[in-house]
């Protein structure tokens, strides 16, 4: 690689660093605009008590977003998520029940037991829809219906209970008044930012998603990389459903419904652009913030639940709107 093309190198990253830090800047005076406006018109809005439960609150779907962004920002989609969390759920709780095993070992299968079926999902998508180039809305779409199946399946349609005490003691843990949950969500952020930011994985993820082809050409896999994007995308899936069991102590086949389009709508409002190669995980943690402060704060206001969706999906519209006119001005 030569000098000038290493000098032209640092300054795209340098550029692509720029507009991720002006973007977020536009998300974070957002997200203070709502918090303003809610601390204004709600009296409980700022309370401690109010504060832990939007972060408890928003744990899962900012778990699910992480996921999402990776897939996302190659140009893809995965619809599947809420389905494959009820279905690592649902395995998962069959693990912890087993008998013959203490509370630790239990846990830890459980949370293996997991992890693997996301991953394992995450797996399929992402070969099913990389080595035919098919449409990845249209894979993860069939893959919805077969992780619910399954999860259906396996759990008999039945709610699973009955965890170690342990592990309900983790669901509801706090450290400092912050809980552990969102602690290990803001952990998971933290890895991914990293792992975008300064590993050649995921600067490659960054340039699938801008030229796919260029990519290509240039001698890196990019099959395996849109593997990889796909299979993170579904272990993040089994990280969640570890959360979500430990916060309510079952696992039900049923969870996870209609929890894909609030993760891709934290993606979105967050900043990464569905046609792929823009956007940051902190933006998506910003993103995910946003859904929950409104949510928390419409029904303080005493909002229907009705107006409280309408609202929402005036605010996933507009977040679209505002990244086409973002593309638009990026491309000149």
């Amino acid at each position: 690689m030569t000098t000038q093309t290493l000098a032209e190198t640092g300054q795209v990253k340098r550029a692509i660093s720029l507009r991720s830090v002006l973007n977020n800047a536009g998300i974070g005076l957002a997200l203070l605009a709502l918090i303003l406006f809610f601390s204004v018109f709600t009296e409980h809005f700022l309370t401690a008590n109010n504060i832990t439960n939007i972060l408890t609150q928003i744990t899962i779907n900012l778990i699910l977003a992480v996921g999402m962004t990776f897939v996302i920002l190659i140009g893809g989609i995965d619809l599947s998520v809420g389905s494959v969390m009820a279905f690592a759920a649902v395995v998962a709780g069959k693990a912890i029940t087993l008998p013959g095993f203490g509370p630790a070992e239990a846990i830890a299968l459980a949370v293996v037991a997991a992890t693997m079926t996301g991953v394992l999902c995450g797996v399929f998508n992402g070969v099913i829809s990389a080595y035919w180039a098919l449409p990845s809305f249209i894979i993860t779409l069939g893959m919805l219906n077969i992780a619910r199946g399954a999860a259906l399946q396996v759990s008999d349609a039945q709610t699973i209970y009955a965890f170690p005490i342990a592990f309900e003691e983790f669901g509801s843990a706090m450290i400092y008044g912050v809980p552990v949950v969102f602690i290990v969500a803001l952990l998971l952020v933290l890895v991914a930012w990293f792992v975008l930011n300064y590993t050649v994985f995921g600067r490659l993820l960054y340039g699938i998603g801008n030229n796919e082809e260029a990519v290509r050409l240039a001698g890196h896999p990019v099959f395996w990389y849109k593997v990889a994007a796909f299979t993170i995308c579904g272990f993040t899936a089994g990280i969640a459903a570890i959360v979500y069991m430990a916060r309510l102590n079952i696992s039900s086949p049923i969870a996870g419904i209609g929890f894909e389009l609030n993760a891709i709508a934290a993606v979105i409002i967050g900043g990464t652009s569905l046609s792929g190669g823009r956007g940051s995980v902190i933006g998506t943690l910003l993103g995910a913030i946003i859904i929950g402060v409104l949510a928390n704060g419409l029904i303080l206001i005493g909002l229907s639940d009705f107006m409280r969706q309408m609202i929402t999906g005036i605010v996933i519209v507009f977040a679209v709107i505002l990244d086409h006119y973002r593309a638009k001005y990026t491309a000149k």
